[in-house]
């Protein structure tokens, strides 16, 4: 058996052997060809990298870089802040996560760099980073909380005060525009408050008049027949009859007569006479007679069986005994009573607290419904030496003239004291004070966009205005409007600088410690 035979192929070719592992000459040149382009791709990778400059592979593995150059590439960036809540810091527009406020470009320098420089060129230098809501959380390197808000910078010149020693609030132009902060100067001037009351009128006490008779008697005519009748001094009020009275004049012409027969007696008897007639005139004006009515007895040397009560004051009959025609009279019986309505009276209470500000003498300005759009003048002529208890005020008496008659008692009134409590003295308005129970503070305007609170002690308030007995000089400005959020900045800096005094001081403990 031929086995050379076996093997040949029909036609008389031989097969080509070979080995079980080697691939075939295509596939081997398509494997060559796939390396040389990964070679290629790799040193074209390394040479991009290379001229970037970038060293991608420790970024990749999780070296952070250097602060100088965390610096840079935030310089890069435009930085977004709140114009309420300055803390506020992001790299992107939005919203104040506090609240809710659009978020305002920070201002830069030359070249969009943020005017937070390196402090390696004599610049603003970064000593750690705080929690916006708590400055007692602090970072060495940038985070954010657990709200998602950035970290805050604390700068080492956070540290500054003023001359008076409160910390001192840098704050950006446009910061200070978006948050309306005004401005006033503290000047010298002169303060009067507003002291606003009611009352009622009255009639003057001084001025009223109660007419009663000395002697008794029946009246039998009355010229007054209605309250509130106006008479003057001198008009006839009632006739009356007395006994008393008749007899008086009796006597009077007897008097009279005897004087007149002892005309050329000796002077010692006509001196004897005389004194009886004038005591018995006397008596007669004891009782209120007039002397014409005397003289009128005298001249028609005859007694008068009526006589004729007259008013002794000018004003209106507030009050008039019913049935007074017939009626027996009694010594010191009111018949009638008479007001003089030229002036009133004007009983108004204040609070006791107001009392040092209104005294006897004080003007004030009376307005009332009944005339609207005129005004008078009262003067306070009598103030209670008694306070009240249950109201806690003190009542005073007005005089308010009233010479036209248009003015009655029992009108209510609005009165209006404007007293001057302070001259030429240090002020600043009224708005420009945060009062926190114990403290009376003010914010300061140093200028330059720099603030700092200051505590001041107050005096008088009047005209929205406060006396300043320390603690600021003439020629100061102040805040008058956001200066809340200014104080609570400058707290939050104070917190930093204890913040700061405190972990400065730690590493010298411990190093005493060693």
């Amino acid at each position: 058996m031929n086995h050379d035979g076996a093997n040949e192929l029909p036609g008389g070719e031989t097969p080509q052997f070979r080995s079980i592992g080697e691939p075939p000459r295509r596939t081997r040149r398509v494997l060559l060809w796939i390396a040389i382009g990964i070679g290629g791709l790799a040193v074209l990778a390394t040479l991009l990298l290379t001229l970037r400059g970038d060293n991608w592979l420790s970024r990749r593995f999780g070296n952070r870089p250097t602060a100088k150059e965390a610096n840079t590439q935030t310089a890069a960036k435009q930085l977004w802040t709140c114009g309420m809540h300055p803390q506020v810091i992001q790299d992107h527009p939005g919203q104040c996560p506090i609240c809710g406020m659009t978020l305002v470009p920070v201002r830069t320098g030359g070249q969009g760099a943020p005017a937070v420089k390196d402090a390696g060129a004599g610049e603003r230098k970064i000593l750690f980073y705080r929690s916006p809501m708590d400055p007692s959380v602090t970072s060495p390197v940038p985070r954010k909380d657990d709200m998602g808000m950035d970290y805050v910078p604390v700068y080492a010149d956070e540290s500054q005060h003023d001359e008076s020693g409160g910390a001192t609030v840098t704050i950006d132009p446009a910061v200070v525009q978006n948050m309306n902060v005004q401005i006033a100067p503290v000047t010298r001037r002169d303060l009067s408050r507003q002291i606003r009351t009611v009352g009622y009128l009255d009639y003057d006490q001084e001025k009223m008049v109660s007419v009663t008779t000395k002697y008794s008697g029946f009246i039998e005519k009355v010229y007054v027949n209605y309250l509130g009748q106006p008479v003057r001094k001198g008009d006839p009020l009632f006739e009356i009859y007395s006994p008393e009275l008749v007899q008086t004049e009796q006597e009077l012409l007897s008097a009279r007569d005897y004087v007149r027969r002892l005309k050329d007696a000796p002077a010692e008897t006509r001196q004897r006479a005389q004194s009886l007639l004038d005591s018995v005139r006397s008596r007669m004006l004891f009782w209120d007679i007039a002397e014409s009515q005397m003289k009128r007895i005298e001249e028609s040397n005859d007694t008068l069986r009526t006589l004729t009560v007259v008013a002794l004051s000018s004003g209106l009959v507030m009050k008039r005994t019913p049935g007074l025609e017939g009626m027996a009279v009694k010594p010191g019986m009111e018949i009638m009573h008479i007001a003089n309505v030229s002036t009133l009276w004007l009983s108004v209470e204040v609070f006791e607290n107001q009392i040092p500000w209104v005294n006897v003498g004080s003007r004030a300005t009376v307005t009332l419904t009944y005339l609207p759009g005129e005004t008078f003048h009262g003067l306070v002529r009598y103030v209670e030496p008694e306070v009240s208890e249950k109201t806690r005020t003190i009542q005073l008496t007005l005089e308010v003239p009233n010479a036209d008659g248009r003015l009655r008692a029992g009108m209510y009134a609005t009165v209006l004291f404007e007293p001057n409590v302070a001259q030429k003295v240090i002020a600043i308005p009224s708005l420009a004070v945060i009062r926190t129970g114990k403290r009376n503070v003010v914010v300061v305007a140093i200028g330059g966009g720099r603030f700092t609170p200051r505590d001041v002690v107050l005096g008088a308030e009047g005209d929205g205005y406060f006396e300043v007995l320390s603690g600021l000089k003439d020629g100061e400005n102040v805040v008058t409007s956001a200066q809340f959020l200014i104080d609570s900045e400058s707290n939050l800096r104070e917190a930093i600088q204890l913040l700061i005094a405190a972990k400065a001081q730690r590493p010298q403990e411990s190093g005493n410690a060693k």
